[in-house]
């Protein structure tokens, strides 16, 4: 029994030496799992003080910089803005992530000899602007912003401690000027200031989804291209082109010269953003008279086969009215529309009535603002009171100013059936058609479809003729009111036209801001010289881009469709 206890005795102490080894490793490996623990736990709590301190510099907060500022300034990314787009899907505006510059003062070493170096590397910053902000006592102040991928790199080539970056949001316009009167911009901090970016701002603020415009930019692009061309051969100061459909009131193009380009809209002096389209209101001349003659026409109080007496002026007060190009007899609706006859307009409004005829132009709009999705929209101006003496002047476009967008939007619903439509550029899924108000009747509207292409083929508009295309219109020239009465020499000279006459899909306006008549215009700066020959070139280059079939005028049917009497023995109406 001693023997076996003792054979046992070895075994016995090597099975508690195992103990006390296991023992041993199991307390080694807790205390290496409580160090373990500590050393995440003072992990996280350095990353979160790390985190808090980021927060502080990134938002600007508590009794620092936001104090010092006097204002909470945040660093978080403004929102994306939707995309703009045309009627085609071609983009107007997108947005494009960049890095701006700030600093923290407090930590910029030597404020002059960063500044100094900043102003080296980035050329269109001002060396004693950035010295003030880096010897201000605030916390965070921006430096420059959206820059360059080049300039950051430059940037932080420069390893200056307190300059940092944060990523924003930049507006890009990629077709520069082309659309801006209609797109707009936005300010550095991302929100609309002008245009389509003013009037959508909140809806493009943080979406996705692209906003789509019924502008094209092709036809965008033709209509600038000529009405620039036409500015520099008449010299004129400013001008206006607009496209409209003449079916459902959509914008097609609307430019406005001079522009801007709206990547660097603080660099465009005020004239150049000023919206002639739509924010100008001007005395649009003969052009007025295609609604006089519909007014008198749809109610009655004439015919295309009346006449009215245009042999001598017409001297009412301390007003005279007179022809331009005076043929000194009787003449018919038809010739006082073709020769843009100023007395014979004047009579035909007074046998429509004052009441009337301020009522019919009451109800084509211009009384009140264009019911257009832009900001930039100009106010009416019309006489108060409304005297007899005003529907004369009125009734061949003087004394009532107005929108060019308004008389577009107007002269579709003389030529398209008789509906006017709201004018719009904002393209709408399902609006194919008219959806407007019927102004006058179908007959009416055939009536000055015959009309405008007779002032065409041998008005005043001949110069706006395309093979083809037939093109009918009417020319329009006023002289622009200034200080002490109408400027005889400023003149504001236009030509509105439609396309194909026999069946209108589109209104064509253009008018140039004060054109100086030159050797080839014979020394004339009229609506007929300048604003028609450009209309026909806009007419030439678009009609196919627009897939606008041609017609053949020649064809019997439709010479019968808009052949129209000028015989000047017509019945007479004893007017004025």
């Amino acid at each position: 029994m001693r023997l076996g206890r003792a054979a046992r005795a070895p075994q016995a102490a090597a099975q508690d030496a195992r103990f006390e080894i296991d023992g041993t490793a199991k307390s080694a490996l807790e205390v290496s799992r409580n160090r373990l623990v500590l050393a995440g736990a003072l992990f996280a709590v350095a990353f979160l003080v790390i985190a808090a301190r980021a927060t502080d510099v990134m938002v600007v907060s508590g009794s620092g910089a936001e104090k010092s500022s006097g204002e909470a300034t945040s660093l978080a990314f403004d929102p994306e803005r939707a995309d703009i787009r045309d009627r085609n899907g071609d983009l107007l505006a997108t947005s494009l992530s960049t890095a701006s510059l700030y600093a923290d003062p407090a930590i910029v070493r030597d404020p002059a000899d960063v500044a100094r170096r900043l102003a080296r590397t980035l050329s269109d910053v001002n060396e004693a602007e950035i010295l003030a902000k880096l010897q201000s006592d605030k916390r965070f102040v921006w430096l420059h912003r959206n820059l360059t991928p080049r300039q950051q790199y430059a940037v932080n080539r420069l390893g200056v401690p307190g300059l940092s970056f944060q990523r924003e949001w930049r507006r890009v316009y990629p077709h520069g000027a082309l659309a801006a009167h209609v797109v707009g911009f936005t300010g550095i901090d991302n929100h609309g200031l002008a245009g389509i970016e003013r009037q959508f701002d909140e809806a493009l603020a943080g979406h996705l989804e692209p906003l789509d415009l019924t502008i094209d930019i092709r036809v965008q692009h033709v209509v600038r291209d000529e009405l620039l061309s036409a500015m520099r051969s008449f010299k004129a100061i400013g001008g206006t082109g607009v496209v409209l459909d003449a079916q459902n009131g959509e914008l097609i193009a609307m430019v406005s010269l001079p522009d801007f380009d709206p990547n660097r809209p603080g660099e465009a002096p005020a004239d150049a953003r000023f919206n002639r389209a739509t924010l100008g209101i001007y005395e649009m001349g003969s052009t007025f008279k295609i609604f006089t003659t519909a007014a008198a026409l749809d109610s009655g109080t004439a015919t295309l086969r009346s006449g009215y007496d245009a042999t001598h002026p017409i001297h009412i007060g301390r007003f005279t009215i007179e022809d331009y190009h005076a043929k000194r007899r009787w003449l018919t609706v038809p010739e006082i529309f073709m020769y843009s006859s100023n007395i014979g307009a004047a009579k035909m409004a007074l046998d429509l009535g004052v009441t009337s005829h301020r009522a019919f132009l009451d109800s084509l709009g211009f009384m009140q603002p264009a019911p257009l999705e832009l900001p930039e929209i100009g106010t009416p101006m019309a006489p108060r009171p409304w005297r007899e003496v005003n529907t004369m002047t009125i009734a061949f476009g003087h004394g009532l100013a107005v929108a060019p967008i308004q008389v577009v939007s107007a002269t579709a619903a003389m030529v398209n059936g008789g509906i006017l439509n709201p004018p719009t550029v904002i393209r709408r899924a399902g609006v194919d058609g008219q959806h407007g108000t019927r102004v006058i009747s179908p007959q009416t509207s055939a009536e000055m479809r015959k009309l405008m292409r007779l002032v065409v083929e041998q008005g005043t508009g001949k110069s706006a003729d395309v093979h083809g295309y037939l093109v009918g219109g009417k020319t329009g020239t006023a002289e622009k009111n200034g200080v002490g009465g109408y400027k005889h020499k400023a003149l504001l000279s236009s030509f509105i036209g439609a396309f194909p006459i026999t069946d209108p899909r589109y209104i064509v306006l253009v008018m140039l801001d004060e054109p100086k008549g030159t050797k080839e215009s014979a020394g004339y700066a009229t609506g007929g010289w300048v604003a028609a020959p450009a209309v026909s070139r806009i007419v030439q280059r678009i009609g196919p881009m627009l897939g606008v079939a041609p017609v053949d005028g020649d064809s019997p049917d439709v010479k019968k469709q808009l052949f129209v009497s000028t015989d000047p023995k017509a019945p007479r109406l004893a007017s004025y």
